[in-house]
């Protein structure tokens, strides 16, 4: 690793002040962070330590929706009754996460800030656009049996590793921006990861010194929330493909629907394609293939990750039938 400077910032005028400097960087948990720098993929000369912000509130809006500090650990996340009670997909992706260690100290804005990596992205011997730009992607041509399958292109085909993202997407979540003038600015979750294009290695549309200050949920949506991680090992492991699904069903015909993945594609995927083929029509097994199939139509395997697209649509209809069998609906 090599040398730093640090400072721990009391407040959030104060942190986005100090991270202003070329070559400084914002710390809070560290869980990914560190990491990176020790293999000298990340190599910032100033670290702001943001953990000890006020910022791990999560409050209830007049809207009834929450306001979630970006310094709330995913753990305190998960387990808040709000959280629980009425944003079931958030509290069950954020379980499916990491450890129990790493939730712990994982913070929830560090949380959509990890970087969108794959092996290749670690093993600094192997070319890679997101450690140096315009050298190429070792993984397009080589073992991406865990790479994307929507959304990438030749400069990069990573996939975003957090759970917490995809259910974030699929609840219309925003992003609470501060920037060194003090302005506040909000970003959707979905808006907020970027497609890599021509420059893989900005991941978002975090500008210069901004920071993020919380995660806002409107109220929640109708009906049964549910998120299903498919992985290779049972715990501690980033999905190979992973859904949210919110649907609600009125007499056997579903009435709402809110669809996304994770684990397929360089940012949390909301799927309006799936959407659409659900919404209006009944709630059986032909019309949740339907929605799978218009989820994965622009879909692209990569010779070691074929798989994944089949893999997708049917975790999609499994979850889909679930959520419409525990919300009263007809799955047949």
């Amino acid at each position: 690793m090599r040398s730093f400077t640090y400072e721990r910032a009391m407040t959030a005028e104060a942190a986005v002040d100090a991270v202003s400097r070329a070559d400084a960087k914002f710390i809070s948990g560290g869980t990914n962070l560190l990491d990176l720098m020790k293999l000298d993929i990340e190599k910032p000369g100033h670290l702001v330590d943001i953990s000890r912000l006020p910022l791990r509130d999560i409050e209830e809006l007049p809207d009834g929706g929450l306001r979630i500090g970006a310094q709330t650990a995913n753990s305190d996340l998960a387990a808040h009754t709000r959280v629980r009670t009425r944003y079931e997909v958030l509290s069950q992706a954020l379980l499916a996460g990491a450890s129990g260690q790493l939730r712990n100290k994982a913070s929830t804005g560090g949380n959509l800030l990890q970087r969108t990596r794959c092996p290749y992205f670690y093993d600094t011997a192997a070319d890679c656009n997101k450690r140096n730009p315009g050298s190429g992607c070792s993984a397009v041509g080589g073992f991406n049996r865990i790479h994307a399958i929507l959304g990438a292109g030749t400069s990069c085909i990573a996939t975003n590793p957090s759970d917490m993202a995809v259910a974030l997407a699929a609840l219309d979540a925003e992003v609470e921006l501060l920037d060194a003038e003090q302005t506040v600015r909000r970003v959707a979750v979905t808006d907020f990861h970027r497609l890599p294009g021509d420059t893989p290695h900005i991941e978002t549309v975090l500008r210069p010194g901004e920071m993020i200050t919380a995660v806002l949920l409107p109220p929640p949506p109708p009906g049964r929330q549910i998120y299903r991680k498919v992985r290779d090992r049972a715990s501690y492991e980033f999905a190979l493909v992973s859904v949210a699904a919110v649907l609600s069903t009125e007499h056997g015909t579903i009435s709402h629907a809110r669809v996304a993945f994770g684990g397929v594609a360089p940012k949390p995927w909301r799927s309006v394609e799936a959407e659409d083929e659900l919404t209006g029509r009944p709630a059986t097994m032909a019309t949740y293939r339907a929605a799978a199939e218009a989820a994965m139509r622009d879909a692209v395997g990569r010779g070691h990750n074929d798989f994944k697209i089949d893999l997708a649509a049917r975790t999609l209809c499994r979850t889909l039938a679930q959520a419409a069998r525990a919300g009263g609906g007809d799955a047949r």
